[in-house]
This record gives structure tokens, sequence and C-alpha cells, in this order.
């Protein structure tokens, strides 16, 4: 029985996806569930044209992405923090501070999921920090944390 897919369905395919499935499955576990429909001409035409819509707008958001990547590689942020022996903060510059700071000098709004830090960083000095854009667009920035002067 052929089906259109709704849903991603591990080791069966993706949503969108036109796959041939027993019957049993369809009855019993895709169509109840409302994870699939079964692929007559008209949801067929409907579903390709979801898709064709769907990869158009992926094409214009991942230009933006690497418009704005562009526009962000390289560029270095300023943070200023008390510091205390060794170069050590008393706080520490999350990955929150950076997407803020970026998105002020920048004019875009940055997630801070998608600063790549592992831990908040917690040395005076210069950082550098990779933003996740896209699964390829990956922009690299510098962080500069200079010592507070009282």
């Amino acid at each position: 029985m052929k089906v259109v897919l709704l849903e991603n369905i591990p080791g069966k395919g993706r949503a969108g996806e036109i796959r041939e499935v027993s019957k049993g499955f369809a009855r019993n576990f895709l169509l109840p569930r409302g994870l699939a429909l079964v692929a007559t001409p008209a949801i067929i035409r409907e579903t390709e044209a979801k898709l064709h819509k769907e990869q158009k707008e992926e094409l214009m958001d991942r230009d933006k992405l690497a418009e704005l990547a562009q526009q962000v590689e390289g560029t270095e942020v300023h943070f200023k923090a008390r510091a205390g022996a060794g170069d050590r903060l008393f706080g520490s510059v999350t990955a929150a501070d950076i997407a803020e700071e970026v998105s002020r000098v920048t004019g875009s709004v940055i997630d801070k999921k998608k600063i790549d830090i592992e831990k908040p960083l917690r040395r005076a000095g210069s950082h550098e920090v990779t933003i996740r854009l896209a699964g390829d667009i990956k922009p690299q920035i510098t962080v500069v944390i200079e010592e507070e002067q009282d």
C-alpha cells in the first residue's frame, strides 16, 4: 500500500515521502495515529507542491544565513569584567552574553543556542568562538575579555 508520510518515521522515511508499506502497518499503525495518508493522486500532487515550496524557502533562508555569516565573520566583541589573580574573572561570560553583544553589534538577532562554547568563559583575554548558523555555515568571531579597571 502506498502512503505519504506526514512525519519522520525511523526506518521508513522522512515527512513528505511516498513509501510502499504493508497494508497492516498502514491500517493499524500509520493511519490511526495520523502519521501518514493513503497516497491518492490528489494527495501526491499536494505533497509535491508543499515539498517544492519548502525547498524554495529553505534556499532563501540559506542565502540569508550565508549573508549573515559574512557579516558576522571576523567580528570582535569586547567585554569588561572584574578579574582576580591570574586573569581569572569573578563571574563569567556566557553564550547568552555573547549572543546579545553580537546581536547588538551586527543588528541581526543571534540565538544563544547557536553560540558554540563548551563552558562559560572565565579568563580574561582573547577567545575564538564559533556560531552555528546552519549545518555548514559556521562563522568565527573573537571574544575579547578585558579586565575592568576600578
